[in-house]
């Protein structure tokens, strides 16, 4: 049975990162590595509705704090039901978005505060953290010319919230010790996604 490895993708809402992590695995799987896909929130059954929940709802119509309660009970279960069991298994878990998307978007964008949201997330990570996590960075502007569906309730917040989202990745950065990676997603899909799969084998081989 081989290693199991977890890699998360971030980005602003936008940034092409939900398309990274599809070729991502796919490019994985044609080289022979068993890959569990998920997305948070969601992955489970619970963690989709309450995806649903959490993107549905009316702008205005959920406190901050309780928003960053339901991400993290979306997250507990993912962690127990699909994460922890796959890297058991020896599978590659990659997942669209996960703690650090909570940072950033509840603690910065929001405003709740980076250690008020780790400490909301402790028990439902229970020390399960990526061994990568890859942001695919892009101007705010850039990523809200690529948003083409109608915006759910978070990207309806507009571009000074996801700018405070950007800037909240960036303090992440810092503070990670080298596990989270920023690829340059101003470009074609294509191009990143070589960029995504140097950044892998450079940090995981």
């Amino acid at each position: 049975m081989g290693v199991g490895r977890f890699i998360t993708l971030e980005g602003v809402d936008g940034s092409g990162k939900s398309t990274q992590a599809a070729l991502l695995a796919d490019a994985l799987e044609a080289g022979g590595v068993r890959v569990v896909r998920t997305r948070e929130p969601g992955g489970t059954p619970l963690g989709e509705q309450v995806r649903a929940l959490l993107l549905e709802t009316p702008p205005g119509a959920m406190g901050a704090v309780a928003e960053a309660c339901l991400f993290a009970a979306s997250r507990a279960e993912l962690v127990r039901r699909v994460v922890r069991p796959a890297l058991a298994d020896g599978a590659w878990v990659v997942c669209d978005r996960y703690l650090e998307s909570s940072l950033a978007y509840q603690g910065a964008g929001r405003g709740v505060g980076l250690d008020v949201v780790r400490a909301i997330n402790a028990a439902s990570v229970d020390g399960c953290a990526p061994d990568l996590t890859v942001l695919v960075d892009v101007p705010v502007d850039v990523a809200a010319a690529r948003r083409c569906a109608g915006p759910d309730r978070i990207e309806a917040e507009g571009d000074e919230f996801q700018r405070r989202v950007a800037g909240g990745y960036r303090t992440l950065m810092g503070d990670a010790a080298g596990r989270i990676v920023a690829v340059d997603g101003d470009a074609g899909p294509d191009e990143v996604h070589a960029r995504v799969m140097r950044a892998v084998r450079r940090a995981l081989g």
